[in-house]
């Protein structure tokens, strides 16, 4: 096996943690709406999921752990993605999926000490629907 055939394969079980962590927060309330469906679809896309992956995380999205990035702002964008799913339902969001959030920021590496201050900020810029560069900027400067 060669270095690339290692890094395309830690980089695609990135990705399906990810993914996975993503259907998490989605079945969270126990359904599936057509707008999450639609934003899964996409992002299946974009992380280079095949259809039987995304079928199998579907079915089974604790399979996969979440795996943190090492750069911050790799951690930052996939907070963006999550964050963008639990804001899916019209902006109605349960309490089950802000603290589902919490939990994937902590697995992402986002500190205890002000996980629930970035989890709302998080929300708060998603909620204005930001693009991914803003809410990156926004993130990396809220204490300044």
């Amino acid at each position: 096996m060669s270095i690339s055939d290692l890094y395309d394969s830690g980089f695609r079980n990135r990705n399906k943690g990810h993914f996975s962590a993503i259907v998490r927060v989605a079945l969270s309330d126990g359904t599936l709406s057509q707008e999450e469906k639609k934003f899964l679809d996409k992002l299946a896309i974009k992380l280079e999921i095949s259809p039987s992956e995304y079928e199998e995380i579907l079915a089974n999205p604790v399979k996969y752990p979440v795996n943190p990035p090492l750069l911050h702002t790799s951690r930052l964008e996939r907070l963006y993605d999550l964050a963008r799913m639990v804001y899916t339902d019209e902006h109605i969001m349960a309490e089950k999926e802000q603290g589902l959030l919490t939990r994937f920021a902590l697995a992402l590496g986002f500190t205890p000490g002000n996980v629930n201050y970035i989890v709302d900020k998080a929300l708060k810029l998603v909620d204005h629907k930001v693009d991914l560069d803003t809410f990156t900027y926004e993130m990396q400067h809220m204490n300044k």
